[in-house]
């Protein structure tokens, strides 16, 4: 189908239809310590800045309301307005760490980088306006071949900052659903534990590890656990396998949904277009034509076509419920 441009646009409104978090595995990788707040906020900002690419790419500012926090997180406005307000103070102090190899020397080379260079609260308003660093912009929205994403939806009811870094962690190895060994230094390190906290193993189990896994198998889409290592009596790395749940999630629409997902008894022809056009319909459905014919080349031939088949016989659509596409 001769939709190259329609393609590119589905890809890009999947992302943001979905609010797809996507970083560079560099970022993924690095060690930092930062609340659930500032990590709300990053993720916020990350969104905010794919869609507006071009103002990020001009090192723009990207706008977070409270509003948004408070949507995506489901909690009170005033704790909206209070997260976005410590988050501002906690970001502009923060920053994180990572190794690669130096270009020109080929030594290892150790980068400490800030989150942002500018950060401001605007409290009657609940936004905060941010502009990432120079050094963060490629990690967040010019992404290579090295990169990890995941719905945001994922980690929104996590309550722990070392949950979010973890199933983070974890989701960089989604393909083979295991992780490498990672040592303890290491593994403290990635996920923002400072020095002095939780010294003893058994507390730095039971505070950080079992209670972050018990959040991500409760809320995530994972199920996970770990294997630990030992070098003598001491435990020297960690070990973290997990799989996709099945989704045993139905909502009662979906059941009721399920008995005749092609169904358009109901729906006009203004509304057959709406999901004629929509970018996953075109997605899921643009091998049913030849990329020469005119519903292959003409939008509007494509609108007419798909109505038509639509009319003629829905059953072959059944990818998902048809009403699924009015949404977007």
């Amino acid at each position: 189908m001769g939709y190259s441009t329609s393609l590119v646009y589905y890809r890009e409104y999947e992302m943001s239809n979905k609010q797809l978090i996507a970083k560079d595995n560099k970022l993924i990788s690095a060690s930092y310590s930062l609340g659930i707040p500032e990590q709300r906020l990053i993720f916020l900002a990350i969104i905010e800045a794919r869609e507006q690419k071009q103002l990020i790419d001009a090192r723009g500012v990207l706008n977070i309301r409270a509003k948004s926090y408070q949507e995506q997180f489901k909690v009170e406005k005033h704790t909206s307005y209070d997260a976005l307000k410590s988050a501002t103070s906690g970001l502009f102090d923060a920053h994180f760490e990572y190794e690669d190899i130096h270009e020109k020397t080929g030594k290892l080379a150790r980068h400490i980088i800030r989150w942002v260079q500018k950060i401001s609260y605007i409290d009657d308003a609940g936004m905060v306006e941010l502009q990432f660093t120079d050094a963060v912009i490629p990690l967040i929205t010019r992404l290579s071949e090295q990169y990890t994403e995941y719905e945001l939806k994922q980690v929104s009811e996590l309550q722990s900052e070392y949950s979010i870094r973890l199933y983070e962690l974890m989701m960089q190895w989604k393909t083979v659903g295991k992780t490498n060994k990672i040592s303890v230094d290491d593994l403290r390190r990635k996920l923002g534990v400072e020095p002095q906290q939780y010294k003893k193993m058994n507390n730095f189990k039971a505070r950080v590890l079992d209670y972050a896994i018990n959040q991500i198998n409760k809320h995530t889409d994972i199920q996970a656990e770990y294997e630990q290592h030992k070098n003598g009596r001491a435990i020297a790395g960690f070990t973290f396998k997990f799989k996709v749940k099945k989704n045993k999630e139905k909502t009662a629409t979906e059941i009721a949904n399920n008995s005749n997902i092609t169904t358009i008894k109901g729906l006009n022809d203004k509304q057959l277009g709406r999901i004629a056009r929509n970018p996953s319909f075109m997605a899921d459905y643009n091998h049913l034509v030849s990329s020469t014919s005119p519903a292959g080349q003409d939008p509007k031939a494509w609108e007419f076509e798909m109505i038509n088949r639509l009319k003629e016989d829905a059953s072959q659509f059944k990818k998902r419920p048809i009403r699924d596409y009015l949404d977007y």
